[in-house]
C-alpha cells in the first residue's frame, strides 16, 4: 500500500508518513532516531504531541479523490503520557469523534513498535477557510 500525500512540510521534515487515510481516521508513522531523542535517550515529548495533533487533525479534513482538500488547525489538545518511546518507530492513530459546520473534535493515540501505548490525546479543531 503507498502513502497518502502529507502535503505538510514540518511533517515531511520529521519523516512523518501517511500510511492510513480515510475517512474519520488517519495513521501517521514517525521513525524513532537520535534527532527525535531528548536528554534521557528517549522520545522527546513534543514529538510525540506534533504527530498525536497531526494524526487527530488529519483524521478530521479527510476528503474523498477528486473533492477539494480540506483544512483546520488546532484550537486546543490535551496530551497524556503513559510510557516511555523507546524502540524503532512511532505510529498515531487520529480518530474524529464529532465534527461540526466549524469546528470538529479528535482523538489520538501514540504507539510504539505497533505495541505500547505511550501516549494518547484529545483535540478541537477549526475547520480552514481555502479562501
Amino acid at each position: 500500500m503507498s502513502d497518502f500525500p502529507i502535503d505538510n512540510p514540518f511533517l515531511e521534515s520529521l519523516g512523518v508518513r501517511l500510511t492510513q487515510w480515510r475517512d474519520g481516521y488517519a495513521e501517521l508513522l514517525m521513525p524513532i532516531d537520535a534527532s527525535k531523542l531528548n536528554r534521557q535517550g528517549v522520545l522527546q515529548g513534543g514529538a510525540i504531541a506534533t504527530l498525536l495533533d497531526a494524526a487527530a487533525g488529519y483524521a478530521g479534513i479527510f476528503a474523498a479523490s477528486g473533492a477539494p482538500a480540506r483544512h483546520a488547525f488546532t484550537l486546543s489538545l490535551t496530551t497524556n503520557y503513559l510510557d516511555k518511546g523507546l524502540g524503532e518507530s512511532v505510529t498515531a492513530k487520529g480518530f474524529l469523534e464529532r465534527a461540526g459546520r466549524s469546528i470538529f473534535f479528535s482523538r489520538g493515540e501514540a504507539w510504539v513498535d505497533g505495541k505500547l501505548l505511550i501516549a494518547s490525546a484529545q483535540g478541537t479543531f477549526k475547520y480552514s477557510r481555502t479562501t
